[in-house]
């Protein structure tokens, strides 16, 4: 570089390590940063409140590093706070150490996943570890899988391929025929919708299945949607059914779903976005039977595996169908022999490289660790749906199948109609007098409390604590 420079003596770190101490000053004290922010998460609220974010403009010239960090430090004071104990509102867990590190070292070597040139050690253990995935879903020896930035991603490259094969569109495109439709339940993600719109079958391409009292889908409804859309003159090619649906954590019958699947010729999807870690406890493993007849099934380890965002995979029982169906060469990449660059292969090109956070993550944690945390997610659910139960006031939206509950206050002095405001005014009780945050999501069109126990410092205390303030606020409430 030239000189004289405007630029920091620390704009990049010198390969040849000239500045090599003043860098480690820096990353020392971010990392303290880091540290008094994390050890001290639990004193601080779950969901802080916000002040004004400070935005002056870019500056016309560089800015001393010092100051910058102060201004980190402020941000991450008014940022989301998954690790305190009492954050419990959405499917966003504390990071794994492992995977704080893997996300800090791949940020350092700034490979592509664009290709095997470009990541030459990542982009052969991406589909390695993949493919182990894959196997423990069941889906054979054929199966293999993707990482992508999001289950919305994941959801979009499986039914992209669904559409290629099942309607023989990739060299052509949706040139006439019939209409295709994606059947999906009521209950499931939006972004089932939001790939429909973007494969061009608009949001009408999904057809919605009822759901039961439990908000699984109801396979004899289906069944009938099927045969309706097929009267209508519209093409079915796919299904999809969830694991762990985002409002009640209930799972569609797999099984049924994919029997009905086969025998229509349709492609079988599973969004196990959230409900897919199930797969690693031996214990509750059973809940997902079925998803081993899946064609495609999309997990997102940065849920309940704890891996740091962006970290969703997308797996294929016929992984070689990603190469027939989907794959678009990149002539100015350089090819190996026996490993493909994976940007032909997906709908991003260029992708962080996730695997090396998840692959430190599974290794530091194994299997058996991954099967604790799922456990100890269960057993605290037990405990909280036991106290939901114990108090007459209180109500199941479904029957939990996972670490998710959905519930609500009925209060008796109070006419049903004000019920959603008495639950929405309990979750700012307990937020801002117990540090408790639940969300309050639109079920079946009502306000109901949603929690969610993926915090491992989250204890029966914790949840003890929670209860008490209930009863407070609904004993205040009836004064």
């Amino acid at each position: 570089m030239l000189a004289p420079s405007v630029l920091p003596a620390t704009a990049f770190i010198d390969p040849q390590g000239h500045n090599r101490a003043a860098i480690a000053a820096i990353l020392q004290t971010v990392v303290e940063q880091i540290l008094d922010y994390s050890t001290g998460a639990g004193s601080h609220d779950p969901l802080p409140s916000i002040k004004d974010v400070e935005f002056g403009g870019i500056p016309a010239q560089p800015t001393a590093i010092a100051p910058l960090l102060a201004s980190l430090g402020d941000l991450m004071a008014q940022s989301m706070n998954p690790a305190h104990p009492g954050y419990m509102g959405h499917m966003d867990p504390l990071p794994s150490t492992a995977s704080i590190v893997g996300d800090w070292a791949a940020a350092a070597l700034n490979n592509n996943m664009l290709s095997v040139e470009m990541s030459p050690a990542l982009s052969r253990l991406e589909p390695l570890l993949l493919a182990e995935l894959a196997q423990l879903f069941g889906l054979g020896e054929r199966a293999g899988g993707l990482l992508a930035s999001g289950g919305s991603l994941a959801n979009l490259q499986a039914l992209t391929v669904a559409r290629n094969v099942k309607l023989d569109c990739l060299q052509k495109g949706l040139a006439g025929g019939p209409p295709p439709v994606i059947l999906a339940s009521e209950m499931a993600h939006t972004s089932i919708q939001k790939a429909a719109m973007v494969l061009g079958l608009g949001l009408e391409g999904v057809v919605l299945v009822p759901a039961n009292a439990n908000a699984q889908m109801d396979a004899n409804a289906l069944e009938e949607k099927i045969q309706g859309a097929i009267a209508r003159g519209q093409r079915p090619f796919a299904v999809v059914g969830t694991a762990g649906t985002t409002v009640t954590g209930n799972i569609d019958p797999l099984p049924e779903i994919a029997r009905i699947a086969q025998t229509h010729g349709l492609w079988f999807h599973v969004d196990a976005a959230y409900g897919g870690a199930i797969a690693f406890s031996p214990q509750h493993r059973p809940r997902l039977t079925g998803i081993e007849q899946a064609d495609s099934v999309t997990f997102n380890p940065q849920k309940w595996l704890y891996v740091t965002k962006t970290c969703a995979s997308v797996l294929f029982r016929d992984l070689g169908l990603l190469h027939s169906h989907f794959r678009v060469p990149a002539p100015y990449m350089n090819t190996e022999p026996d490993w493909v660059n994976l940007g032909e292969l997906t709908v991003q090109g260029t992708r962080h490289a996730d695997v090396l956070k998840l692959w430190l993550t599974l290794q530091h944690l194994g299997q058996a660790g991954c099967a604790e945390l799922i456990e100890a997610s269960y057993a605290l659910s037990h405990h909280f749906v036991t106290q939901v139960r114990q108090r007459p006031y209180l109500e199941l939206a479904s029957e939990p199948e996972m670490n998710l509950i959905c519930f609500r206050g009925c209060p008796p002095a109070l006419p049903p109609a004000q019920w959603d405001a008495w639950n929405a005014s309990l979750q700012d009780y307990l937020l801002k007098q117990h540090q408790i945050f639940l969300s309050v999501p639109n079920f079946r069109g009502q306000r109901w409390l949603k929690a969610v126990l993926l915090n491992p410092f989250t204890t029966v205390a914790e949840v003890s604590k929670l209860f008490e303030a209930v009863d407070q606020y609904a004993g205040s409430a009836a004064g």
